[in-house]
């Protein structure tokens, strides 16, 4: 899938020292793509990990201040999307050809809490660079939404020729804004616009407040810790190397504007007469959640001390993603095993926190 005319072009990565982003950035600059990162290092999480990565990217983290442009296997600019007037003269400086927009403030259960915080980061942050893509027009902004847009459905697997109109909570319906907005600015200013659909990604350097890493630590501990629906759930784990070669993938393959497929008396919420699509992206096999602890168990080498707790609030016991659309359009199927994913992930922990 290497394209050498698609090579050299330069992409701004949101979100470049969040997980998803480490990643991504780390891949697109041995693809000899020209990457620009973005973060804010909030303290959503431990804002130690983020930089742990960006030292991974070369980057010298104690030169780091705000617009200050670093470099390393890519640039990186410490700036905040809600920094409309610093992101506009970025976008004016740099020329992308393609935006990845993974920055958002994550997390189900913490929007319970902070709701605000959703609105200002993940709304009028995507909005600011909407309106940069459109003051400085991209080839194709590709942009994070979430499987928690499925909310209340259980219409298994998800598809997103289903509708979403049941978020369960803030981030959620945060998620479904973002795939609204991006379409009224892809029907209005041909943005050419691909949105995705994440299904629990896990891997190396994975944030602190996921399952996996929370897991982890219990187990390398020997504490307890909790289990949600008294382990009846599941969920599409999906390998962080599968995900983001799939994004490399999908960068250059941006969405044309009046896709014969789109029928507008019979419209399907993928698909659109603008230049605009979504995509589930996710691993297509769902994992029950007590052999995921024990796939972490044998990697860590010792048996953990489970709590079966009630379903939390916002969550949901399953989900599972109808990916082949992404599968068929990029050639590319994730291919990791869980047990060699859960592994890395722990022998990386194991190395940062032993």
């Amino acid at each position: 899938m290497n394209n050498p005319t698609n090579k050299n072009k330069k992409i701004l990565v949101t979100g470049a020292a969040g997980f998803i982003g480490y990643h991504l950035s780390k891949l697109l600059t041995q693809n000899s793509y020209d990457v620009v990162g973005i973060d804010n290092i909030n303290d959503y999480y431990d804002p130690n990990l983020k930089l742990a990565r960006l030292e991974d990217l070369g980057i010298d983290i104690s030169a780091i201040e705000y617009n200050t442009p670093l470099k390393g296997s890519i640039t990186f600019v410490k700036l905040d999307l809600q920094d409309k007037e610093n992101l506009l003269d970025l976008f004016k400086k740099e020329h992308f050809s393609y935006v990845v927009n993974l920055a958002a403030q994550a997390g189900v259960r913490y929007s319970l809490e902070n709701p605000q915080s959703y609105v200002d980061n993940n709304i009028t942050g995507f909005l600011n660079v909407l309106e940069a893509c459109r003051t400085y027009p991209v080839e194709h902004l590709v942009f994070a939404s979430s499987s928690s847009v499925y909310g209340l459905s259980e219409e298994i697997p998800f598809s997103v020729d289903s509708h979403t109109d049941h978020p369960l909570a803030m981030y959620a319906a945060s998620k479904k804004a973002n795939e609204m907005m991006a379409h009224s600015y892809a029907h209005l200013f041909k943005i050419p616009c691909t949105g995705l659909r994440f299904f629990t990604v896990y891997g190396p350097m994975g944030r602190p407040d996921m399952a996996l890493y929370l897991f982890t630590k219990a187990i390398v501990e020997d504490r307890e810790f909790d289990v949600y629906n008294y382990g009846d759930m599941s969920r599409d784990f999906t390998y962080v190397a599968d995900i983001v070669e799939s994004i490399r993938r999908l960068i250059p393959l941006a969405p044309a504007p009046n896709n014969p497929k789109f029928n507008a008396k019979k419209p399907t919420p993928s698909l659109s007469s603008a230049p605009y699509q979504l995509f589930n992206i996710g691993n297509n096999s769902p994992v029950a959640l007590m052999d995921f602890v024990r796939a972490v168990e044998k990697a860590v080498g010792k048996k953990g001390k489970v709590v079966l707790k009630p379903m939390q609030p916002g969550d949901v016991p399953s989900t599972y993603a109808n990916v082949q659309s992404l599968f068929d359009y990029i050639d590319f199927k994730p291919e990791t095993p869980i047990e060699e994913g859960i592994q890395a992930f722990v022998d990386k922990y194991l190395e940062m926190n032993t």
